[in-house]
């Protein structure tokens, strides 16, 4: 009996967009993708000279956020995953902001 194996390209970020209410990435595969905002918490609480700070890391498979202490690689936001931090963490981080 063979087996087939079926490897799958994961598209690249090439640009990065934050507005206030959404995070865009343009792909490398010229496809966009755009979620909402919400689904990164740190993101949504970032000031916006934060959340324009990003980097694109591993050669596109990612997203770095230096100043929000924030990553998100593409294949997470293509398979529509959201932030997993606790709410506890989020409190805790938010707290910290605030001193």
């Amino acid at each position: 009996m063979s087996t087939l194996i079926i490897e799958i390209e994961i598209a690249c970020g090439v640009d990065v967009i934050v507005t206030d209410d959404t995070l865009t990435v343009n792909l490398d595969d010229g496809r966009t993708i755009s979620v909402p905002l919400g689904w990164y918490p740190r993101l949504l609480y970032g000031t916006e000279k934060e959340r324009n700070n990003v980097k694109l890391i591993g050669k596109g498979e990612g997203l770095h956020w230096p100043d929000l202490d924030e990553d998100i690689s593409i294949k997470g936001l293509l398979a529509g995953h959201k932030s997993g931090e606790s709410q506890k963490s989020l409190k805790q981080w938010l707290d910290k902001r605030k001193k």
